[in-house]
Protein backbone atom coordinates (compact mmCIF):
# COMPACT_ATOMS: atom_id res chain seq x y z
CA UNK A 1 0.00 0.00 0.00
CA UNK A 2 1.50 3.34 -0.83
CA UNK A 3 0.40 7.24 -0.82
CA UNK A 4 -2.48 7.48 -3.35
CA UNK A 5 -3.27 11.43 -2.49
CA UNK A 6 -0.77 14.03 -1.03
CA UNK A 7 2.11 13.88 1.19
CA UNK A 8 1.64 14.66 4.71
CA UNK A 9 3.28 18.30 4.24
CA UNK A 10 1.24 18.92 1.06
CA UNK A 11 -1.98 18.08 3.25
CA UNK A 12 -1.35 20.89 5.74
CA UNK A 13 -0.64 23.22 3.07
CA UNK A 14 -3.79 22.49 0.86
CA UNK A 15 -6.48 24.90 1.33
CA UNK A 16 -8.76 24.39 -1.78
CA UNK A 17 -11.09 27.81 -2.54
CA UNK A 18 -14.64 25.81 -2.55
CA UNK A 19 -17.43 27.34 -4.15
CA UNK A 20 -20.17 28.40 -1.68
CA UNK A 21 -23.57 28.98 -2.88
CA UNK A 22 -25.10 32.25 -2.33
CA UNK A 23 -27.88 30.57 -0.17
CA UNK A 24 -26.71 28.00 1.33
CA UNK A 25 -27.82 29.40 4.90
CA UNK A 26 -31.52 30.12 3.26
CA UNK A 27 -31.09 26.47 2.29
CA UNK A 28 -30.58 25.08 4.92
CA UNK A 29 -32.30 27.16 7.19
CA UNK A 30 -35.78 26.04 4.56
CA UNK A 31 -34.64 22.67 5.04
CA UNK A 32 -34.12 22.15 8.72
CA UNK A 33 -37.34 24.95 9.58
CA UNK A 34 -39.58 22.13 7.40
CA UNK A 35 -38.43 19.51 9.65
CA UNK A 36 -39.59 20.37 13.00
CA UNK A 37 -41.83 17.52 13.88
CA UNK A 38 -43.04 15.63 16.91
CA UNK A 39 -40.78 14.32 19.81
CA UNK A 40 -38.69 10.98 19.48
CA UNK A 41 -40.08 7.57 21.12
CA UNK A 42 -38.42 4.84 23.34
CA UNK A 43 -39.62 1.31 23.51
CA UNK A 44 -36.91 -0.35 26.05
CA UNK A 45 -35.07 -4.03 24.59
CA UNK A 46 -34.59 -7.04 26.73
CA UNK A 47 -30.84 -7.67 25.31
CA UNK A 48 -29.73 -10.24 28.05
CA UNK A 49 -27.76 -7.45 28.94
CA UNK A 50 -26.99 -6.58 33.04
CA UNK A 51 -24.71 -3.29 32.99
CA UNK A 52 -26.79 -1.50 30.37
CA UNK A 53 -30.18 -0.70 29.45
CA UNK A 54 -31.31 -0.37 25.59
CA UNK A 55 -34.26 1.35 23.64
CA UNK A 56 -35.18 1.44 20.49
CA UNK A 57 -35.39 4.47 18.97
CA UNK A 58 -38.28 6.91 16.73
CA UNK A 59 -36.92 10.21 15.94
CA UNK A 60 -39.27 11.96 13.25
CA UNK A 61 -36.53 13.41 10.51
CA UNK A 62 -36.96 14.49 7.12
CA UNK A 63 -40.53 15.42 6.11
CA UNK A 64 -41.87 13.83 9.30
CA UNK A 65 -40.94 10.43 8.55
CA UNK A 66 -39.64 7.96 11.15
CA UNK A 67 -36.31 7.63 11.83
CA UNK A 68 -34.79 4.43 13.73
CA UNK A 69 -31.85 4.03 16.05
CA UNK A 70 -31.20 2.74 19.52
CA UNK A 71 -30.08 4.25 22.68
CA UNK A 72 -27.54 2.50 25.23
CA UNK A 73 -27.41 3.73 28.69
CA UNK A 74 -25.33 2.93 31.71
CA UNK A 75 -27.70 0.91 33.91
CA UNK A 76 -26.34 2.74 37.20
CA UNK A 77 -26.68 6.28 35.91
CA UNK A 78 -27.99 8.58 38.05
CA UNK A 79 -27.46 12.21 36.92
CA UNK A 80 -27.90 13.65 33.79
CA UNK A 81 -25.27 12.15 30.97
CA UNK A 82 -23.17 13.19 28.79
CA UNK A 83 -24.11 11.58 24.99
CA UNK A 84 -22.44 10.62 22.44
CA UNK A 85 -24.49 10.85 18.76
CA UNK A 86 -22.76 8.14 16.02
CA UNK A 87 -24.08 8.19 12.55
CA UNK A 88 -22.89 5.66 10.22
CA UNK A 89 -20.76 4.72 7.56
CA UNK A 90 -21.92 4.19 4.05
CA UNK A 91 -24.21 1.05 3.56
CA UNK A 92 -24.75 1.13 7.02
CA UNK A 93 -27.49 0.26 9.24
CA UNK A 94 -28.42 0.24 12.70
CA UNK A 95 -27.41 -3.02 13.12
CA UNK A 96 -28.45 -5.29 16.45
CA UNK A 97 -28.54 -3.89 19.62
CA UNK A 98 -25.76 -5.30 21.29
CA UNK A 99 -23.07 -4.35 19.12
CA UNK A 100 -21.93 -0.92 19.69
CA UNK A 101 -21.39 -0.34 23.97
CA UNK A 102 -18.10 1.73 24.07
CA UNK A 103 -19.76 4.50 25.08
CA UNK A 104 -22.05 3.68 27.43
CA UNK A 105 -19.49 1.40 28.96
CA UNK A 106 -17.33 4.37 29.38
CA UNK A 107 -20.00 6.15 30.97
CA UNK A 108 -22.32 7.99 28.21
CA UNK A 109 -25.38 7.94 26.89
CA UNK A 110 -24.81 6.77 23.19
CA UNK A 111 -27.83 7.51 20.76
CA UNK A 112 -27.13 5.51 17.29
CA UNK A 113 -28.60 6.87 13.21
CA UNK A 114 -30.20 4.29 11.47
CA UNK A 115 -29.38 5.55 7.89
CA UNK A 116 -32.09 5.75 5.23
CA UNK A 117 -32.48 3.14 2.98
CA UNK A 118 -29.21 1.77 3.73
CA UNK A 119 -27.86 -0.82 5.62
CA UNK A 120 -29.71 -4.16 6.49
CA UNK A 121 -32.93 -2.51 5.22
CA UNK A 122 -35.07 -6.06 5.29
CA UNK A 123 -34.46 -6.39 9.17
CA UNK A 124 -37.04 -4.91 11.24
CA UNK A 125 -36.71 -1.46 12.50
CA UNK A 126 -34.54 -0.74 9.78
CA UNK A 127 -35.26 3.07 8.16
CA UNK A 128 -36.77 3.57 4.38
CA UNK A 129 -36.29 6.10 1.99
CA UNK A 130 -39.61 6.77 0.39
CA UNK A 131 -38.72 9.50 -1.76
CA UNK A 132 -38.92 8.67 -5.58
CA UNK A 133 -35.59 10.33 -7.12
CA UNK A 134 -34.97 11.04 -10.89
CA UNK A 135 -34.49 8.17 -12.86
CA UNK A 136 -30.89 8.08 -14.33
CA UNK A 137 -28.83 7.45 -10.80
CA UNK A 138 -26.08 4.90 -10.58
CA UNK A 139 -26.04 2.08 -7.89
CA UNK A 140 -25.27 3.43 -4.29
CA UNK A 141 -26.98 6.73 -2.73
CA UNK A 142 -24.79 9.88 -3.55
CA UNK A 143 -26.22 10.16 -7.22
CA UNK A 144 -29.70 9.89 -6.09
CA UNK A 145 -31.98 13.21 -7.07
CA UNK A 146 -27.92 15.14 -7.80
CA UNK A 147 -29.11 17.51 -10.06
CA UNK A 148 -31.00 19.27 -7.99
CA UNK A 149 -30.19 20.26 -3.77
CA UNK A 150 -33.94 19.76 -3.17
CA UNK A 151 -34.49 16.24 -4.31
CA UNK A 152 -30.88 15.35 -2.87
CA UNK A 153 -30.72 12.21 -0.79
CA UNK A 154 -28.05 13.64 1.33
CA UNK A 155 -30.40 16.67 2.21
CA UNK A 156 -32.42 14.39 3.87
CA UNK A 157 -29.74 12.56 5.67
CA UNK A 158 -28.65 15.51 6.73
CA UNK A 159 -31.73 16.57 8.50
CA UNK A 160 -32.55 12.95 10.46
CA UNK A 161 -28.90 13.59 11.93
CA UNK A 162 -29.68 16.95 13.12
CA UNK A 163 -33.24 15.97 14.30
CA UNK A 164 -31.37 13.01 16.04
CA UNK A 165 -28.30 15.64 17.52
CA UNK A 166 -32.48 17.85 18.69
CA UNK A 167 -33.27 14.34 19.80
CA UNK A 168 -30.17 13.59 22.01
CA UNK A 169 -30.47 16.85 23.50
CA UNK A 170 -34.27 16.71 24.82
CA UNK A 171 -34.14 13.44 26.59
CA UNK A 172 -34.27 13.71 29.99
CA UNK A 173 -31.26 11.05 31.04
CA UNK A 174 -28.95 13.54 29.03
CA UNK A 175 -27.33 16.59 29.95
CA UNK A 176 -28.79 19.04 26.81
CA UNK A 177 -25.06 21.29 27.67
CA UNK A 178 -23.40 18.20 26.77
CA UNK A 179 -24.17 16.49 23.22
CA UNK A 180 -21.44 15.32 20.97
CA UNK A 181 -21.96 14.11 17.40
CA UNK A 182 -19.48 11.50 15.71
CA UNK A 183 -19.34 8.61 13.10
CA UNK A 184 -16.38 7.12 10.49
CA UNK A 185 -16.57 7.70 7.04
CA UNK A 186 -19.94 9.09 5.99
CA UNK A 187 -21.23 9.28 9.97
CA UNK A 188 -18.01 11.55 10.00
CA UNK A 189 -19.51 13.82 7.61
CA UNK A 190 -22.66 13.71 8.37
CA UNK A 191 -21.22 14.60 12.03
CA UNK A 192 -19.45 17.77 10.36
CA UNK A 193 -22.49 18.79 8.63
CA UNK A 194 -24.83 18.33 11.82
CA UNK A 195 -21.90 20.44 14.15
CA UNK A 196 -21.91 23.47 11.33
CA UNK A 197 -26.11 23.32 11.01
CA UNK A 198 -27.50 22.92 14.85
CA UNK A 199 -25.31 25.08 17.62
CA UNK A 200 -26.49 23.02 20.08
CA UNK A 201 -23.57 20.31 19.67
CA UNK A 202 -20.82 20.65 22.61
CA UNK A 203 -18.17 18.59 20.45
CA UNK A 204 -17.77 17.08 17.47
CA UNK A 205 -15.33 13.82 16.08
CA UNK A 206 -15.32 12.82 12.71
CA UNK A 207 -13.30 10.38 11.97
CA UNK A 208 -11.99 9.70 8.66
CA UNK A 209 -14.88 12.03 6.81
CA UNK A 210 -16.97 11.13 3.76
CA UNK A 211 -18.87 14.44 2.12
CA UNK A 212 -16.00 16.42 1.65
CA UNK A 213 -14.21 18.65 -1.25
CA UNK A 214 -16.19 16.71 -3.47
CA UNK A 215 -14.69 18.80 -6.41
CA UNK A 216 -11.01 17.23 -5.51
CA UNK A 217 -12.49 13.66 -4.00
CA UNK A 218 -14.28 12.69 -7.54
CA UNK A 219 -11.02 12.78 -9.45
CA UNK A 220 -8.44 11.38 -6.92
CA UNK A 221 -10.49 8.87 -4.77
CA UNK A 222 -9.30 5.76 -6.25
CA UNK A 223 -11.91 3.40 -4.53
CA UNK A 224 -15.52 3.81 -2.40
CA UNK A 225 -18.68 6.55 -3.18
CA UNK A 226 -17.21 9.13 -4.80
CA UNK A 227 -16.82 7.20 -7.76
CA UNK A 228 -20.29 6.71 -8.35
CA UNK A 229 -20.44 10.88 -9.28
CA UNK A 230 -17.42 10.36 -12.11
CA UNK A 231 -19.35 7.12 -13.45
CA UNK A 232 -22.94 9.32 -13.19
CA UNK A 233 -20.85 12.20 -15.04
CA UNK A 234 -18.96 10.12 -17.70
CA UNK A 235 -22.51 9.22 -18.67
CA UNK A 236 -24.09 12.81 -18.51
CA UNK A 237 -21.48 15.35 -19.56
CA UNK A 238 -22.80 17.91 -19.82
CA UNK A 239 -24.72 17.77 -16.34
CA UNK A 240 -21.05 18.12 -14.34
CA UNK A 241 -21.85 22.13 -13.43
CA UNK A 242 -25.10 21.48 -11.90
CA UNK A 243 -24.04 18.27 -10.11
CA UNK A 244 -21.11 20.01 -8.27
CA UNK A 245 -23.76 22.89 -7.47
CA UNK A 246 -25.72 20.48 -6.09
CA UNK A 247 -22.83 18.71 -3.95
CA UNK A 248 -21.80 21.87 -2.48
CA UNK A 249 -24.69 22.72 -0.58
CA UNK A 250 -23.99 19.18 1.68
CA UNK A 251 -20.50 19.52 1.16
CA UNK A 252 -18.65 19.36 4.69
CA UNK A 253 -15.72 21.34 3.82
CA UNK A 254 -18.30 23.68 2.41
CA UNK A 255 -20.61 23.62 5.62
CA UNK A 256 -17.38 23.26 7.96
CA UNK A 257 -16.79 27.23 8.67
CA UNK A 258 -20.22 27.71 10.34
CA UNK A 259 -19.13 24.89 13.15
CA UNK A 260 -17.80 25.96 16.05
CA UNK A 261 -17.78 23.26 18.71
CA UNK A 262 -14.37 21.99 19.57
CA UNK A 263 -13.39 19.16 16.67
CA UNK A 264 -11.12 16.18 17.14
CA UNK A 265 -10.56 14.88 13.43
CA UNK A 266 -8.70 11.58 12.29
CA UNK A 267 -7.14 11.41 9.00
CA UNK A 268 -5.54 8.13 7.37
CA UNK A 269 -3.14 9.05 5.04
CA UNK A 270 -3.28 5.83 3.11
CA UNK A 271 -7.18 6.22 2.39
CA UNK A 272 -8.16 5.69 -0.93
CA UNK A 273 -11.67 6.31 -0.32
CA UNK A 274 -11.73 9.39 1.56
CA UNK A 275 -8.55 10.97 0.13
CA UNK A 276 -6.74 12.41 3.11
CA UNK A 277 -6.19 15.98 1.39
CA UNK A 278 -10.61 16.20 0.88
CA UNK A 279 -10.36 15.63 5.03
CA UNK A 280 -7.55 18.04 5.60
CA UNK A 281 -9.74 20.59 3.54
CA UNK A 282 -12.28 20.19 6.05
CA UNK A 283 -10.23 20.48 8.68
CA UNK A 284 -8.33 23.68 7.73
CA UNK A 285 -11.80 25.59 7.41
CA UNK A 286 -13.30 24.30 10.29
CA UNK A 287 -14.83 27.56 12.58
CA UNK A 288 -14.12 26.21 16.09
CA UNK A 289 -11.19 24.78 18.31
CA UNK A 290 -10.08 21.33 16.57
CA UNK A 291 -7.14 18.89 16.83
CA UNK A 292 -6.38 16.31 14.43
CA UNK A 293 -4.98 12.47 14.53
CA UNK A 294 -2.91 11.58 11.66
CA UNK A 295 -2.31 7.74 10.87
CA UNK A 296 0.34 7.72 8.43
CA UNK A 297 0.26 4.36 7.44
CA UNK A 298 -3.41 3.42 7.04
CA UNK A 299 -6.03 3.08 5.03
CA UNK A 300 -9.96 4.00 5.28
CA UNK A 301 -10.06 1.80 8.48
CA UNK A 302 -8.41 4.71 10.22
CA UNK A 303 -7.24 4.44 13.67
CA UNK A 304 -10.06 2.44 14.88
CA UNK A 305 -9.94 1.12 18.09
CA UNK A 306 -6.74 3.47 19.13
CA UNK A 307 -9.04 6.45 17.94
CA UNK A 308 -11.31 5.30 20.27
CA UNK A 309 -9.32 5.84 23.23
CA UNK A 310 -7.96 9.03 21.55
CA UNK A 311 -11.53 10.25 21.27
CA UNK A 312 -12.30 8.94 25.14
CA UNK A 313 -9.28 10.81 26.81
CA UNK A 314 -10.56 14.19 24.29
CA UNK A 315 -14.11 14.03 25.93
CA UNK A 316 -12.90 13.50 29.24
CA UNK A 317 -10.43 16.42 29.11
CA UNK A 318 -13.03 18.73 27.57
CA UNK A 319 -15.56 17.83 30.01
CA UNK A 320 -13.53 17.97 32.89
CA UNK A 321 -13.34 14.19 33.68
Amino acid sequence: MALSDLTVADCWAYRPDLTVPDDLDAFWKRTLGAAEAGAATYEPVDTGLTQIRTFSVTVPGFGDEPVHGWLHLPATATGPLACVVEYLGYGRGRGLPHEKLFWASAGFAHLIMDTRGQGWSAAPGSTADSHRYPAGTVPGFLTRGVTSPEDFYYRRLITDAVRFAQAAQEHPAVDPDRVVVTGISQGGGLSLAVAALFPGVAAVMPDVPFLCDFPRAVRVATEGPYGEVAEYLALHRDQSSQVFRTLSYVDAAVLAPGATAPALFSVAMMDRICPPSTCFAAYHRYGGDKDVRVYEFNDHEGGEAHQQLEQLAWLHKLFGR
